[in-house]
């Protein structure tokens, strides 16, 4: 066997592994399922597509030529096997592979097997793959370009973003961060920025338009470990963090001075971390900026070192980090504050990652 693996190709060794796992940990009957429903030609390449982007029905009809009702049908398959997942955001359905687990294996694994430099069909997808991107793209640029000055504004009012950045990878990396939560993401900034830190991380959004911006600095930057859902800070559509698969950490960067409630969102995200997760808050310290208010929808005029404190005092989180980076310019008139907690239950989650190793 082993001579027989040696002058096989890199990739079909890997398939093959792939196959081995899955035998092994799901049974052949899961397995057998699985590659069942990728046995179509036109599963398979919708499989192919939705490991390299997430996409609409729309857009896969464009990409395939075949009607809605039959995409439709055959995306239901893929998602009955495990191979695909699907969710909604607003009028709209979004797809994409399978990122975790055996099934996220198999979908990575699976097209290593297809021909797709030479097959003039998979070509011929991945062409038109790159026209809907560039649609995207260009609705997502004229987004950005119209509200750009306003954010180039604001940002010239404190201290550079990379400054911050810095700050928040220092704060987060102390901590080994397998699931991250980026509420209120926008334009998806601090998944990019994060990806290289984490296994897994998910923004969420209101705003469409600002989604369409998340998905395509993601795409455009190579990041496959992170995905954006349309969602609300204070309803988050998540299990609670207590049940598996809760968050290492949340992030509400620039996000809570727009919110009536910020207290509430916190508690929302409290409610989906991990025993020992961590919040982290990026904002202003107080200032007297009105214009934020009246031009820009900022509800709050920035927070109080007191103030924030004692959201972590009610809410039974244990502060771990309080940092400014004050103006260094004459330019420059906000102070950037982040803050960092953790809820109860660190201790025995290291005694619990001490132990593995």
């Amino acid at each position: 066997m082993q001579d027989f693996l040696g002058v096989l190709h890199k990739d079909i060794k890997i398939c093959l592994y792939t196959l081995a796992y899955w035998v092994k940990s799901c049974g052949m009957e899961t397995l057998l399922g699985m590659l069942r429903a990728v046995g179509d030609s036109t599963r398979l390449r919708l499989l192919l597509l939705l490991v390299k982007a997430e996409l609409t029905v729309s857009e896969l009809t464009e990409i395939l030529g075949q009607s809605q009702p039959r995409v439709s049908r055959h995306l239901k398959l893929l998602c009955e096997a495990g191979l695909l997942e699907r969710f909604k955001e607003g009028a709209w359905v979004f797809y994409r592979a399978a990122d975790q687990g055996g099934a996220a294996e198999l979908a990575r694994a699976l097209p290593l097997l297809a021909d797709s430099e030479n097959d003039p069909v998979l070509i011929d997808d991945r062409r038109r793959l790159a026209h809907v991107r560039a649609q995207r793209a260009q609705e997502a640029a004229a987004y950005f370009r119209a509200n750009a000055p306003q954010w180039e504004r604001i940002r010239s009012l404190h201290v550079p973003e990379a400054d911050v950045e810095r700050l928040i990878v220092r704060l987060l990396e102390q901590e080994r961060l397998d699931y991250v939560l980026d509420a209120g993401t926008g334009t998806g900034r601090m998944l990019e920025l994060l990806a290289p830190y984490i296994k897994r991380g998910i923004g969420i959004d209101v705003s469409p338009e600002m989604l369409s911006i998340a998905r395509d600095r993601l795409e455009n930057a190579g990041v496959f470990n992170c995905q954006v859902r349309r969602g609300d800070v204070y309803r988050l559509p998540f299990a609670d963090g207590e049940a598996k698969g809760g968050f290492d950490a949340v992030l509400f960067h620039q996000v809570l001075h727009y919110l009536d409630d910020p207290q509430a969102a916190l508690r929302e995200a409290i409610r989906v971390l991990k025993p020992g997760g961590r919040i982290m808050i990026v904002d202003f310290a107080p200032h007297d900026l009105e214009f934020l208010r009246n031009e820009h929808a900022h509800r709050r005029l920035g927070f109080s070192e007191h103030e924030v404190q004692s959201w972590f005092k009610l809410a039974g989180l244990k502060p771990v980090a309080a940092e400014s980076l004050a103006p260094r310019s004459g330019a420059e008139t906000l102070t950037v504050m982040v803050w960092v907690a953790e809820t109860p239950g660190i201790a025995t989650r290291r005694k619990k990652v001490e132990a593995a190793a």
